[in-house]
């Protein structure tokens, strides 16, 4: 499997070999980077080490959007799962794994962040000659930086801004920030990355990101931006900025650096990674030594369907099954989408399994010896996603016309073999990004995005939970809560959500 110089960016311990340029991504601390940064190939290094706090982030998606949406009634058959407080809104979730490990892992990224463009200002220009590389690898910290901050404020709201390397002391003296002002920082990150980012990259290369990727990326922050407040303090401002997102979309189709793939199984493809559906992803490889694979294919698998194909098994976990409402909403010629994202059952030791699960980056003839060895990147942006966003910018009064959201909607449709629509309406969009984008983390916050997330909530738990495990949905929900261990470290520092 080709990676960047043979090797996954996200592999952070041993990589460099002698004679290659292999990314080695040795974690930078403040004390040892002053007398780190002093060439090219360490400030190299550094910004491959940014790029390693990606590693998570789908596991993290499908926990905490894929999960806590209606795609999932994710009840366990053997005792008490992280994500069953996800899925049924409990309260008392402030010390969920899942909730700690999106709050740390965004901030641990951000101070590499911090500490890597810190030494870009004080040795780059003296260290790079190049101009151009030197400007490249701000725009992809930045990026970066950017890509943290927005996945923070979409689940907790007002995070604290730390925009250099703070000591512990001062860490504690930082508390949360408004939702615009964060934005700030991310729409000024967001621009620096798509004005200095190159197009592409060469071969060795592939996986960082690109102008377009920034620029994707941004058009989703404004569109986010736009959704409404719901009175939370949350990633909606309630603005209408669609308009600016729009020419960010069309700036992408134009550049046709983007293909719309003919073949919906051929984007997810181990053998077709890369492949131009993919505007950016998180990179993996397989087989290096420390392990650098990912673990996100099997995070939404039972593992006794592992034992009844004879393979290795993975994480010990039970079915989180697909809800019935989401089986229910593919039409019945849309058989190659649903086949490939939904598994409908299995046997195992003669037990039976009716209920589905989801499958979508699961290729049984590629599992690893190793669980957390998985050889498949994970597509963050994709051109289907691009259209789509488009069609949404339309909808909500952005340039363009209904022949033209219908026309973006049908080319999605026709894919999936499903007849063609009229007159799509916003929500009627969104109902079809629910297909298309199912098992890939984005359904809760379209959730959000749509303005409909109370509604479609309530009426889902109303009919698909059977076991009345659920609490009743709350507006408050649409966050999770500061990790209780943040708000231990210094009471009143931080005020938790509401709700929680």
């Amino acid at each position: 499997m080709k990676k960047i110089v043979g090797y996954s960016l996200i592999a952070m311990v041993g990589l460099l070999s002698a004679c290659e340029k292999q990314l080695d991504q040795n974690p930078i601390s403040a004390q040892a980077a002053a007398n780190f940064y002093t060439t090219p190939l360490e400030f190299t290094q550094g910004v491959n080490a940014v790029y390693n706090g990606l590693k998570t982030y789908p596991d993290r998606l499908l926990n905490l959007s894929e999960t806590r949406s209606d795609n999932l009634y994710a009840v366990s058959d053997g005792g008490v799962r992280d994500w069953e407080g996800i899925n049924s809104f409990q309260k008392t979730i402030a010390g969920n794994v899942y909730v700690n490990e999106a709050w740390t892992g965004n901030f641990n990224a951000i101070f590499r962040a911090n500490s890597l463009l810190e030494q870009l200002a004080a040795k780059g220009e003296t260290v790079i000659a190049d101009t151009t590389l030197r400007f490249r690898f701000e725009a992809e910290t930045r990026f970066l930086r950017a890509f943290y901050y927005f996945d923070l404020v979409r689940l907790f709201g007002r995070v604290p801004i730390i925009d250099h390397t703070v000591t512990p002391a001062e860490s504690v003296t930082i508390g949360r920030s408004a939702v615009n002002d964060v934005y700030s920082l991310i729409i000024s990150d967001l621009k620096f990355a798509a004005d200095h980012l190159p197009a592409s990259y060469s071969a060795a290369d592939l996986g960082r990101a690109t102008k377009y990727a920034a620029k994707g990326i941004l058009a989703l922050v404004y569109m986010t931006r736009s959704s409404p407040t719901y009175g939370i303090n949350g990633p909606g401002l309630g603005v209408d900025e669609c308009s600016l997102a729009l020419p960010l979309l069309n700036e992408i189709i134009a550049s046709k650096k983007y293909v719309f793939s003919p073949s919906y199984p051929d984007i997810f493809s181990y053998d077709k990674e890369n492949n131009p559906e993919v505007i950016f992803d998180v990179q993996y490889n397989t087989g290096s030594n420390p392990v650098t694979g990912g673990t996100f294919p099997w995070l939404l698998v039972p593992d006794n369907y592992f034992q009844s194909i004879k393979k290795t098994t993975q994480g010990g976990l039970t079915i989180r099954p697909v809800s019935n409402d989401l089986l229910s909403a593919y039409e019945p010629t849309d058989t190659t989408r649903k086949s490939f994202t939904i598994h409908g059952g299995y046997k195992n030791n003669g037990v039976v399994e009716s209920r589905s699960f989801f499958k979508k980056y699961l290729d049984t003839t590629k599992v690893p010896l190793n669980r957390i060895d998985w050889p498949i990147n994970f597509i963050v942006l994709r051109f289907t996603d691009v259209l789509m966003m488009k069609a949404e910018c339309i909808l909500h009064g952005a340039p363009g016309t209904q022949a033209d959201v219908d026309a973006i909607v049908n080319q999605v449709r026709a894919r999936a073999t499903v007849p063609p629509i009229a007159n799509v309406t916003l929500a009627r969009l969104f109902e079809e990004r629910r297909k298309e984008f199912a098992a890939e983390g984005t359904r809760w916050h379209d959730l959000v995005r749509s303005g409909n997330i109370e509604p479609i909530m309530k009426a889902w738990i109303a009919k698909d939970d059977v076991g009345h495990t659920m609490q009743p949905f709350q507006i408050n929900y649409i966050l999770y809560p500061i990790p209780q261990s943040e708000l231990d470290v210094k009471p009143g520092l931080y005020d938790q959500n509401l709700g929680y």
